[in-house]
């Protein structure tokens, strides 16, 4: 993997990910991660291109490898209230500020940077695959994300959160057609939106 450029004397770096922005449902995860650079994890990459096994077995080898980590879960109040990017960016900021010690640098995955973070960053489009860092990160928030969403689905069984994890799928679509949305959907999205009872 190709690594960004960093300014030169930064030696603890965190890569910060996502998962869960494009679900009608759930939470949006957020994780931060520092790996040392002699961290002995292969097979790191984007958590969309791992099978769940590959994550799961990931999971607990990141937490053990890294000098740092921590996973962030954004409810439905601050989805609501921020939208899903300012959401996701609070999460970001919070997840980077929990880091102990702090990093010298961040690595965001994506284009947009969280404000008032504690250090120097750099948005990085398509970090996951690139830097093992944000990779881990990845994984860390979608192995978490999918565990909340099976919890989830032992709640609201009818909708399938245990399969497809919230996202808009024709599955979901169906049941969220036949059934309405439950307390776990994202009311300001527009599938879930227009289902909703008027007040």
């Amino acid at each position: 993997m190709a690594e960004a450029n960093r300014p030169l004397g930064i030696t603890l770096t965190a890569g910060v990910d996502e998962a869960g922005r494009g679900p009608l449902a759930g939470p949006v995860v957020v994780a931060a991660v520092m790996l040392p650079a002699s961290h002995g994890l292969t097979c790191l990459d984007d958590s969309k291109r791992l099978s769940p096994r590959q994550r799961e077995d990931l999971f607990i080898p990141i937490q053990e490898s890294s000098l740092a980590w921590h996973i962030e879960s954004v409810g439905l109040d601050e989805i609501e209230q921020y939208n899903i990017l300012g959401a996701t960016l609070r999460g970001m900021q919070r997840c980077v500020m929990a880091l102990d010690p702090q990093p010298g640098l961040a690595l965001i995955d994506g284009n947009r940077l969280p404000a008032a973070l504690p250090c120097p960053a750099r948005a990085l489009v398509g970090g996951d695959g690139l830097e093992p860092c944000i990779s881990a990160a990845s994984i860390l928030a979608k192995v978490h994300r999918d565990r909340l969403m099976i919890q989830l689905h032992e709640h609201f069984p009818d909708y399938g959160f245990d399969r497809h994890k919230g996202y808009p799928t024709a599955a979901h679509i169906e049941c969220l057609e036949r059934f309405g949305p439950c307390a776990a959907h994202r009311r300001g999205f527009a599938p879930v939106k227009r289902l909703l009872k008027p007040d």
